[in-house]
């Protein structure tokens, strides 16, 4: 549950600021008469990815017991592991950009005079987040109940939206830093967790041959199935069993994203001191 909460809380956040970023720049240049397309571009985009969700969701449970689905789960794994760090990085590095380039865009769309120009505006601008969510469930489902999984999901929409509306109403001095950094050091944790699936995947179906010995077997003191071990399982990645591989990959990917993600940090911050002193 704990997963996709934070995924749709995240997600949801970032979206609601995309929409509330167009929609207050087209009230402000008196062009409010365009809402009603970013709103039909909203939809189209909320359609299309839940489509992309549910029809990968059903090709993969196809071949359920099979090496295809370990091989589909794999790829799965890898390509929810690249966007996950892809997004932390990016949203770490260019949030404070988000506003005017968003801005720039809708006047594009606007110069462009077409209705369908600002509906393929707001559809690919949350259609991505959309994406990104959708890649994401897709890999926790695969390992998790249905129920608990959704129930997650619905909260982290909600909490996603009302701390939307409290950023609204605090304006700038909402720490959205914070926020972010936050939850893209959660981010990356889920990134670690998910590749290592993927090489266990991987190793099932004879792939990976190399460092295949089991570290440690912690199966009588903390099982994969029970409720503390399924969310450490969920959330960092623990196995009761883990191949060398398995650890090494993942902190491997803990270290170097860790690195990379504290050192853009401080080189944005000396970035931003420097613009200011001139």
């Amino acid at each position: 549950m704990l997963p996709t909460f934070v995924i749709f809380f995240r997600e949801t956040l970032e979206a609601s600021f995309v929409v509330g970023i167009i929609l207050a720049y087209l009230h402000r240049i008196g062009r409010g008469d365009r809402t009603a397309s970013v709103w039909l571009g909203v939809g189209i985009a909320v359609i299309l990815d839940l489509a992309v969700a549910l029809m990968s969701y059903h090709v993969i449970h196809q071949y359920d017991g099979s090496r295809v689905q370990s091989i589909l789960e794999g790829s799965t794994y890898v390509v929810a592991t690249a966007m996950l760090t892809y997004m932390s990085f990016w949203m770490k590095g260019q949030s404070g950009h988000m506003h005017n380039e968003l801005e720039h865009k809708v006047d594009v769309a606007l110069s462009r005079g077409s209705l369908g120009a600002m509906v393929l505006l707001s559809a690919i601008t949350v259609g991505r987040e959309g994406l990104e969510t959708a890649f994401f469930t897709l890999a926790i489902a695969l390992n998790q109940e249905g129920l608990p999984m959704l129930f997650g999901a619905f909260l982290g929409l909600l909490a996603g939206l009302a701390v939307s509306a409290w950023v609204y109403r605090l304006g700038r001095r909402a720490p959205l830093g914070l926020f972010f950094n936050g939850l893209g050091v959660l981010l990356l944790l889920f990134g670690a967790g998910l590749l290592a699936d993927a090489i266990e995947s991987f190793q099932s179906i004879g792939w990976l041959h190399v460092l295949t010995g089991i570290v440690w077997n912690s199966q009588t003191l903390l099982n994969e199935g029970s409720a503390l071990g399924d969310i450490l399982h969920s959330l960092f990645g623990y196995a009761e069993s883990p191949t060398v591989l398995q650890v090494a990959v993942y902190a491997v990917f803990l270290i170097i994203a860790a690195i990379a993600y504290l050192s853009l940090g401080r080189t944005h911050g000396t970035t931003h001191a420097s613009q200011e002193r001139k």
